[in-house]
This record gives C-alpha cells, structure tokens and sequence, in this order.
C-alpha cells in the first residue's frame, strides 16, 4: 500500500502568527518557486546577500526499505548553515537521518537509509546566516511491500475504497521462482515468457542462460504457449506489434516499448515486476520513477533514476492478460577512468578514452543525445581484454563541439568537446587534414588495465576454488552406495524418455538437458547403487605428437574398458591405461590421428572424439617479407598480406598496437583459405605503428608482426619560445624539437620575423635540423618583435610556433606624459579634445597617443583606441559618449615599446549640446503642391535647450485639420487633402529660453492651367503678325501663370518656340515670309506645368491654290487611328507549387491603349505579388513563386478611345 504524507502549513518556523513577537523580517522573492525568504534587516551591505536556493529538493516517493535522500545548493554571504527537519517528527536520530555536504559541488544532502512507512512526511530545509533565512518544504511518500500482519486489523478498519486495496495487492501470474523453491529439474517460468516475447535471433543465448539444449522440443512446447497466448490477449486486443525488449537510454533512464490496438481504450494496464505490481503514473514530471507514454497505439514504458534493484523481469499486463515480458539485466560495472575534456582543433582527430572495472564487449557511445557507431565519421575501440573503449572523432569541425558520454549498463560519464577554429587557415579556403590527435584520457590506460585484468584473474580464481571446495565437500557428504533399487523418477519438465537415454554425449532424449548451478554444465550426477558415469567423455583437442589424457570418473568402483574406433584398448607402447579407485584414465603418450574413444563399464557408456591437429604456421619467406615496415604517405592507402596455409576452424584477427582491427569505415579486412589482407585507406600519422596478425585454431595461435611508417610534414616545434638573450642589438631564442617529426628526421628550422604593430613577416633564415636556437642581430633597441619558427623535413613544412609575447630588444622605454586633455566643445554626440606632447620623450619617438575615458564616480578607465591603432596627432573627437553623462579623459604616449606614463585626467564634461538660439537648418521657402495632394512642409532646426514650436497661417493660428509633428530636430506641418485655399504664407516659430527664431514659407496649392482662349491673327507691317488671346480663365487666379508662344511653318514643318513667360496676352511674331503657311499655338504654364494649346488661325494659306490630281485620284491624307487589338493571346499554364511563372500576349492600337490585368474579374495591377510590364505593346505578367490561391482565370483588356480588346486564359496550379 502506499503512505500518503499528511500535508500541513508550510509555513517556517519563526513565520507563523505566534512567531510574530520574536521574528521580525522583510519577505523577499526568490528566482527558484517554492522557496520563501525572510530578510532581517532593511538594506544589505555591499557584497552581502541574504540566503537562497538554487536548486531545491525535489517530491520523492519511494518503495519501503529503499535508499531515499534529498539534495539542495544553497548561495548566499557569507556562506548559509543548512539544517532539516520534518513537520510530525523529529531527525536528531543519526541511525536514521544523516546529512551530508560535498563542498566540489556545493550540494547538501539528507539522507535516509532503509526507508520506513512511518517517515513518510513534509520535510523542511532552512539555509540562514546573519542577514536572513530561506525555507524550502518538501515530500516524502512511502511505499509499502508485502503485508503484516500486527497491520491487519489497522487495514480492516480503514476507510479505503475496495477497489483501490485489490489492485494494490494484485500479483502477476506469472511470477518467476528462486532456485531454493524449484524442483530439481523445473523449468523456471521466467524462461517461457522471455521466449513468448523474444526474437528468434535470442532464443539460442535464452536457451543457454537457462541450461536448455533441446531446442526441438523447447520449439514444440513454446508455439503450444503462444498459440494459448494469442487466444487469452484476442479477448483485449486487435493486435500487438514491435516488441522492443528494455534498454538503457542516453538520458539515463531505461525504457521498452509495444504497439498495442486495444479493443477497449478504458481497460486497465498493470506493470510488474518480478511478479510484485509496480505503480506507475502517466504525467510527466511526476516523482514517480516509473513512467507510462502513450502515443497513439504505442505504449512505452521507462524507469528513471536507475538503480542496482531495478534489474529484473519486467511484464505489461491488460487486465489479466500478459502481454509483454521483458528482463532488465544490469552488469556490475563502473568507470575506473572516466572521459576528459577535450580540446581539439579544426580538421585534427578527437579521442575519448575510459577504463571499466569489468570485462565489456561493446559499451554505447553517444555524441550530442545521438547514438554513435563505427563509420567514416567516428572509430570506436576495444581493447584485447574489454577493458579499454575508445572514441575517435575524426576530422573535427566546429559544428562537432558538445557534450559525448559513454553508456555501460546503467552507469555513464560524459566530457565536452570543445572544437577550436584553425587560426592558420587562410580566409575562404578550406584548412588541410591534419594528423595530430587531441585528447585522451592523460594517464597510462594499459597500465592501469593490466592492474585490474589481474585483480580479476584472482578473484575467478578464487570464485572456482571456493567452488571446487564446495564440490569436494558435496562429493564427501554423499551416503554410501546400498542394494540395488528401481531408477529414479524423472526430473519434472522431462520426458520420461530422457530418463532412460544414455549418459552425455550418447543422449538421444527429446527432453531437455538440465544443468545444475554450482557444477559442470557437463556432468549430470546420478545417485544410484548401481554403477553410473558421473564424469563422460567429450570431444578433445590434442597436438600432435604430443601426449593427452582422457578421464572418466564412476559413481562407484568398478572395472570397465576403453575402445578406439570400436576395438578396444590396452596398455602398450604409447598408451598407459589406469584406474585409482573411481576413476579410469587413458593416456596417449604421443597423438598420431583423431580417432572416437570410448569407455564401457556395466550397462554404461560414454564416448569422445580425439582431434589431432597442429599449431597453425607461416612460411619462413612469406614471414620474412611481411615483417619488413610499410612505408607510405599521408593519405595514401597502407596494405599488408599474409599467406598461410589452409586449415578448418581458423580464427583470423588484426591488432594496430594491440588493439583489435575491425572491418569497416577506413579500414577493408579481407579472409581468404589461404591468406588474408588488411587495407588501411587514408592513412594519417595515427595509423602508424605496429601491424599484427593473429591466427588461432583450436590447437593453438601463431602471431607476425610488421611496422606500418606514415610520413608526412612534421609537428610544429614543441614550445613555448624561450628568450636566451636580449639586448639593444641582439635577441636569441630558443625552441624544442617537434613531439613528432612526420616519420622522418627534421632537416631545418626555418624563422621568420613580425615588428609588433605589423602585419608583414620577414624571413630571417633557416639553422640545420639538429641546432634549436637563433640570433637575430638586425633588431632596433627598444622595438618589440615577434617570432614564429617552422620545422621542415622531406614531406614540407610544419605549422609554426609562434612567441606568446612580442620580445623588446633591450630594456623598456616608455615615453613621459603628455599635457592634459583640453575640452574643445562638446555635444550630446561628441566630445572634441586637444592635448601637448610630452615634455619629455626619453630620447624614444613617438608614434602616436591612446586616449581613456572615465565616467563620474567610476573607477575604471576604458581605452578608445587599441595600442596598435595610435591616434596619430594631438587632438581627438570621441564619439563613444552617452547623452547626459559626464566624462573625464587622460592621454598616454606610445614609442616602440608601448604606452607611457597617463596624464593628469581632464576636468569632467558633460556630454550635452551647448545652450544655443534656435536655429533653422537648410529651410526651404516655396512649395508648389497640386490640389488634393497632401502638403508635407519638413523644418529641421537646431536648439538647446528644445524649443516650443508654433505655426501660424498668414499670421493667424492654423487649423483644426491641418497637424503639427514635432520630433526631436524636426517639425512638420501636414494638410493631408490640399486645396486651393490652403495656399498662404506659413509661419514656423521655435522659441526656447536663449532666444526666438521665424521663417516664412510660402505653400502654393494649384492644378494645370485651363487654356487660353481664341486666338486672332493680324498683320500690321510687311513681315510682322500680332498673335493675340484671350486670356486662361485661371490668370486671376495665379499671379505665377504666363504665356508660351509656338510657331510651325511649311517650310521645316517644326513646332519651336518664338516667346516664352509672356505675363501679357499678345505678341508680334517677326520674319514672317510670304508663300509659306504658318501655325501658331498658345500655351498657358504655371508652376505645375503646362495647358492643353489654343491653336490660332493658318496665316498664309492660298485659298486660290488648285489641288493637284494623280492620275485622276485624289490624294488624301494617311490615318493610323484604330482600336485595340489582341496579336498573340494568353496561353494556358499548369505550373507545379512553388515554380516561377511567365504569362504574355502581344497588343496593338493607336493611339497606345491601356492595358489592365485580372483574376477572376478582379484587378491585380496595384498587387504586389505580380510583376506586370507592357513594352511597347508585349505584355507580361511574373509569378516569382505561384501559389494554390494564384490559379483562376487571367484576363487583359486593352482599352483606348476607338474601342477595346480583350482576351482571357485559366492557371492552374499543380500540388
């Protein structure tokens, strides 16, 4: 049953009403909910604080006689003192309550060993220290296992829903059954289900866990079990699918997972383990550790917080029906080792490495949550005794930087990889591969591994003395042999014709093959008075030539003889048979050929096969030529190949270094009959070392070795530079040779030089391979240089070593300090400054100045300017200012050897605009608005302090309608719809306590003028005509209107101009030349352009002129006037979702008509989703991305005043 914890206030001691006379504190928020923090006094001094949780414990319900503990991380200063309690007990008993602290992880911990039902509560931790306390409460709930019975009468009285008590006593049908309680030769439960749940790839390691051999009638007996099975879960569900078996997930957790349809979505789903029902809840965040996820028809179930006890046989049960079993097995296994750091850069190899206290096969790698396997990307490693896993993240990239951890059984570490950018890369082109490894664990791991493979050695040995021992013991024990009685009944779970089939290897029997824990899965004792076999024959491995022993041990003594291939044995020349007692030995000095043995004795039999073979072994040639040393370069492909000859049951394994080779990723392993090949692709400097190849057959291993050389440009020169000697005229420096020299000997080292505050390196020369030092002489005093040094082998050159600091040639000089910083002016957005140059240089020169700056009451200076950007003259304009915030500055000189002594620190300025008059910036004075537009007048002024600003219209206030913008700089006068009363003289006043300023602008609302009236022609004088209008009926109503007068003769049959701002209404138009006809046109302009013309009268024309005929016909003049019409239509189009689209049709007409475009009778020409052209009569419609909503029907009509055209297509738009 479960104990419920009886929730109380939760309110801290000292804050209840009764603590109102004792504790008086000021309630403060913590970050962390739940939390409740009392401060004692009003204001904290600096650097105090008052204490608070930054992480609190957490609910915890937990079964009876469990571990249970809570943790918490406490902050404050100075440090908090924590102390627990409960609310309905006390926690002074130390055999019961303990609390702990880890001052690493600043973590303090309660604990409770051996939970009982009675310390199910609401526990409370208090973090105080001189300035307040912080209060956190949390649960514990408790449940109980088993029933007892002084609690029966206590649970007969209780008030709990019947229903609730049954499922809590529920147990599952299957429960799987101690060794102690089962009878010799059943059959544990357990093995059927995992066999009715299991894959068929698992039934043989099932099988062997359990001591089954016959897997024919295993077969038979479990489809008997699934067909019942089936038929009991058809009555609960349609289906079930993907039986995923338990495992441990990269979080930590364990979880399994089935898809079920039920029949009924309300039945109810129970949880079991080993047989006892494990409460589970379906809310995540629950303190419950076992968690139920349904997602649709999957159900996945999940164990958090793993422990030891948690292995077991896990089963989903709906109502009474099983339907998936499932066993947890979780190995004792730890970290010795655990993962480092690693710190890698671009293009260079990763490596993980971790030592397990046992023996693992395969443990599971996960890089950022993903699992990790053996590809191009990561090599994962094993070594010889299972004890050494490795990781390798080849070629590294930034995007590989995270967290990697490694999984084995429930146990897990982690370390960060963090993924340097390459600094010698050049920009825009990808860096080389490198060949260097970073990481590793940083201790001897094979040392360390020897050490604990030994511990383990000794300890199996004991195990099998122990049990060896207890054998003997056993045997000793035994009754002695008595009359002759009936054989003894079959074990149960086998068939009664195991009973009467012979011994060991002779067995035929159907039924399975029982072991029995504690003795050699081999042997089966028989106790019976009659003689038996305790100890048979089996099949023997022997070498050839060399002597062998076969061992047959009876129940009692008794003679018997032994057989080769059916004719028997005795004792000669190279075989000595022999008995002591119950046992009976045959030994064959010298093995020549396999051959069946057997030994009879009575009504019994037992015999082995004897199989002589040789040690597998290499050809003295073929082992001379592979042990020679490959040699290859980066990145070419390394092989090696050894023959042997051929042989059955041969075992062929690499080693690189003692650790095993597998095929896959970089690496191709070929096995033939005859000889076998190893291909490593892509070699880097890693792969180098030593190859071998191991070939075993059960008779023994044969071993050859070779060296695998990879050459490639050495490592940069191991550092740091060292400085031997430096004075005014000479630097030398000092390196150590590279780690790794690329295979081959360095032959040179190569320097180059960098003046610091330079970007250009200088080569110095080269000194021989086997000299690690270098004087540079060419160097000026008191300068700073910096160096970086290559080593160079027949593979080409290494990355550098670059010096960490720049090295001054001499002692330091620094220059005096400059005067102090003058303040030119300042404003809200800079600040100018001027200062003198020092008084005294030190006979140094200097390259320029750094410039600080400190706010008020700050203690900090900040540089504006970098050493190696010096301000170059004595003045400066900082602009790095915020508004209103008073600065003060100080000046350093820089010489070549850095900057000098600061000067005394300026007076403190403000940085604010200077008071000032208001001030109009670049105002304009006339504008021109077309009626019904709206009027934007924009003033920019200057002021400080910020100025009221009016506006008035012709003296008088504006309007309601008209609005006044004011911004920070700027004002703005808006009439949103113009008309022509809104013309007038706009004043604008800024006023602020300096002064007052005024500017006028005059705003002209006005359209196109009409056109003049008609005009009349007359000539006064021989050569002179007066051209005079009627004047445009807009000329009273713009002063700025005037005249433009346009003549047009036969002769060049040109329209010019003749008189242009004419305020009159005639002008005399001169060089009027008879015999030619002329034109003349009037215009009316004003500031929004020109009226349509008044044309006057033909002046010249002869009304006497006969008309010339052409051949009889007229001739008339040419008309290009006609309506619209379509060229080329729309076509149709089917584009797919996403793809541009182009629709196009050709238009003609004269004059040029108008074309519009629609969808679906709707007109898109202003939407922004088309792009729509029309070049001189093509029209063209652009779709950049058609969408489903774009399909319907397209339609362009071309309209011009003769009529108009039209023509129409469908779009549909594919998915």
């Amino acid at each position: 049953m479960i104990k419920r914890s009886k929730e109380t206030d939760g309110t801290a001691t000292g804050q209840g009403p009764a603590a109102d006379n004792f504790d008086v504190g000021i309630k403060k928020k913590s970050k962390v909910p739940g939390v409740m923090i009392t401060q004692f006094i009003e204001t904290l001094p600096e650097g105090k604080s008052h204490p608070d949780f930054t992480r609190k414990p957490i609910a915890l319900t937990i079964q009876e006689g469990k571990f249970a503990f809570f943790k918490a991380i406490v902050v404050g200063d100075p440090k908090p003192t924590v102390t627990w309690s409960r609310n309905n007990g006390d926690v002074s008993d130390t055999s019961r309550y303990q609390t702990k602290y880890d001052p690493n992880s600043n973590e303090h911990t309660f604990e409770m060993a051996n939970v009982s039902a009675d310390q199910a509560d609401t526990y409370k931790c208090f973090a105080t220290n001189e300035y307040g306390k912080a209060m956190v409460t949390v649960l514990l709930n408790v449940i109980e296992v088993g029933f007892k019975k002084d609690k029966a009468s206590k649970q007969a009285s209780e008030s709990i829903d019947g229903n609730f008590k049954t499922v809590l006593t529920r147990r599952s049908k299957v429960r799987p059954k101690i060794e102690d309680e089962r009878k010799e030769g059943e059959i544990n439960p357990k093995f059927w289900e995992l066999l009715i749940s299991a894959n068929k790839k698992d039934y043989e390691s099932i099988c062997a866990e359990f001591g089954v051999t016959d897997f024919r009638w295993m077969l038979k007996k479990l489809n008997e079990m699934k067909k019942e099975r089936e038929e009991e879960q058809a009555e609960f569900v349609k289906s079930i699918t993907n039986l995923k078996p338990i495992h441990v997930n990269v979080d930590g957790t364990a979880s399994f997972e089935i898809d079920m349809d039920l029949i009924d979505p309300s039945s109810r789903i129970f949880l079991y383990k080993d047989g006892e029902m494990v409460p589970y809840t379906k809310e995540l965040g629950e303190s419950m550790r076992h968690n139920l996820n349904v997602i649709g028809r999957k159900y996945i179930f999940s164990v958090r917080d793993l422990l030891p006890d948690d292995a077991g046989l896990y089963q989903v049960d709906v109502e009474d029906v099983n339907m998936f079993s499932t066993d947890f097995k979780i190995p004792t296994v730890d970290f010795l080792v655990k993962l480092q750091e690693v710190k890698a850069t671009e293009r260079e190899d990763a490596v993980f490495e971790c030592v397990l206290s046992n023996p693992f096969s395969k443990i599971m790698w996960f890089g950022k949550n993903l699992p990790l396997e053996q590809g191009d990307k990561y090599d994962i490693e094993v070594s010889e005794d299972k004890l050494i896993h490795r990781l390798v993240v080849k070629d590294c990239m930034v995007v590989d930087k995270g967290i990697y951890s490694a999984c084995a059984g429930i146990k897990s570490c982690n370390a960060w990889l963090i993924v340097e950018a390459d600094k010698d890369a050049q920009k825009g082109k990808k860096s080389a591969r490198k060949t260097t490894r970073a990481g590793g664990a940083g201790v001897d791991l094979h040392k360390i591994a020897e050490v604990q493979h030994a511990k383990l050695e000794k300890e199996r040995d004991e195990r099998k003395e122990q049990i060896k021992v207890a054998e003997e013991a056993a045997a000793a024990a035994q009754p002695p042999p008595t009359a002759p009685s009936a054989p003894a009944k079959a074990p149960a779970g086998i068939p009664p014709e195991a009973s009467k089939a012979p011994q060991q290897g002779l067995s035929k029997a159907d039924g399975p093959a029982i072991s029995v824990m504690g003795s050699n899965p081999q042997v089966v004792d028989v106790v019976s008075c009659e003689p038996g076999i305790v100890s048979g024959l089996t099949d023997t491995y022997a070498l050839r030539g060399q002597p062998t022993d076969l061992l047959v041990k009876m129940n009692i003594d008794c003679d018997g003889a032994w057989f080769k291939d059916g004719e028997q044995l005795t004792s000669k020349a190279g075989i000595n048979i022999s008995k002591d007692g119950n046992c009976h030995k045959l030994t064959i000095q010298s093995c020549g050929d396999s051959g069946v043995y057997c030994f009879a004795s009575g009504g019994h039999s037992t015999q082995g096969k004897v199989i002589v073979g040789d040690v597998p072994e290499f050809d003295p040639d073929d082992l001379y030529k592979f042990s020679k040393p490959v040699i290859v370069r980066v990145g070419q492909n390394a092989a090696f190949k050894m023959p042997f000859p051929p042989q059955e049951s041969l075992e062929i394994r690499w080693y690189k270094d003692g650790n095993e080779v597998k095929d896959g990723g970089g690496v191709k392993i070929v096995k033939e009959s005859n000889h076998s090949r190893l291909l490593l692709r892509d070699c880097l400097r890693t792969d180098a070392g030593e190859i071998k190849i191991q070939i075993k057959n059960p008779f023994g291993v044969v071993e050859a070795t070779s060296q695998l050389i990879v050459l490639d440009r050495p490592g940069p020169p191991d550092g740091p530079v060292e400085i031997a000697e430096t004075s005014s005229s000479v630097i030398e420096i000092e390196w150590k040779p590279p780690k790794d020299d690329g295979g081959s000997a360095v032959t040179n080292y190569i320097i180059e030089r960098q003046p610091s505050g330079q970007s250009l390196w200088t080569k110095l020369g080269d000194v021989s391979g086997d000299k690690t030092t270098y004087r540079d002489r060419n160097v000026t005093h008191g300068k700073k240089y910096n160096y970086r040094i290559y080593a160079e082998n027949p593979e080409g050159l290494s990355d550098a070593l670059y010096t960490t600091d720049s090295i001054m040639a001499g002692i330091m000089i620094l220059s005096g300090p400059p005067g102090t910083p003058k303040v030119v002016s300042a404003s809200k957005t800079c600040i100018n400054l001027t200062w003198a140059p020092p008084e005294d240089d030190r006979g140094v020169p200097i390259t320029g100045y750094q410039l600080e700056k400190r706010k008020k009451d700050a203690h900090q200076w900040i540089a504006l300017n970098p050493l190696n950007e010096p301000i170059e003259g004595e003045s400066y304009a900082v602009k790095d200012v915020t508004e209103g915030t008073e600065y003060e500055f100080r000046v350093l000189a820089i010489n070549e050897s850095g900057a000098g002594d600061p000067s005394p620190a300026s007076e403190m300025v403000c940085a604010k605009n200077p008071n000032m008059r208001p001030c109009f910036k670049d105002p304009e004075d006339f504008i021109v608005v077309r009626a019904g537009n709206s009027v934007r007048v924009k003033i920019n002024y200057e002021a400080e302090p910020p100025p009221e600003i009016t506006w008035l219209k012709d003296d008088e206030p504006i309007s309601p309608w008209i609005k006044v913008i004011n911004t920070e700089g700027m004002s703005q006068l808006v009439i949103p719809s113009s008309k022509h009363s809104d013309s007038a003289i706009y004043t604008i006043k800024a006023k602020n306590s300096v002064g007052e300023t005024t500017f006028d602008i005059e705003v002209r609302v006005t359209d196109e003028p009409k056109s003049p009236g008609p005009v009349e022609l007359e000539q006064t004088i021989d050569g002179r005509v007066v051209i005079s209008w009627a004047p445009s009926p807009d000329q009273e109503l713009d002063d700025r209107l005037y005249y433009v007068v346009t003549e047009h003769d036969s002769n060049t049959r040109v329209w010019k101009t003749i008189a242009d701002r004419l305020f009159s209404n005639t002008h005399t138009a001169n060089n009027i030349l008879s015999g030619r006809e002329y034109h003349f046109r009037i215009y009316a302009k004003n500031d929004m352009g020109l009226s349509d013309p008044s044309n006057s009268p033909t002046w010249g024309f002869n009304n006497n002129k006969v008309q010339m005929m052409s051949n009889g016909v007229s001739s008339t003049e040419l008309n290009f006037e006609r309506p619209p019409s379509i060229l080329v239509p729309l076509k149709v189009h089917t584009p797919p979702k996403g793809y541009q689209l182009y629709m196009t049709c050709a238009v003609r007409g004269c004059p040029t008509p108008t074309v519009n475009w629609y969808l679906d009778d709707m007109c898109i020409n202003l939407d922004n989703n088309y792009y729509i052209t029309n070049s001189f009569g093509v029209c063209s419609l652009h779709i950049l991305r058609v969408r489903p909503k774009d399909s319907g029907e397209y339609k362009v009509v071309a309209e011009n005043s003769f009529g108009k055209a039209e023509c129409s297509t469908k779009l549909a738009v594919r998915d």
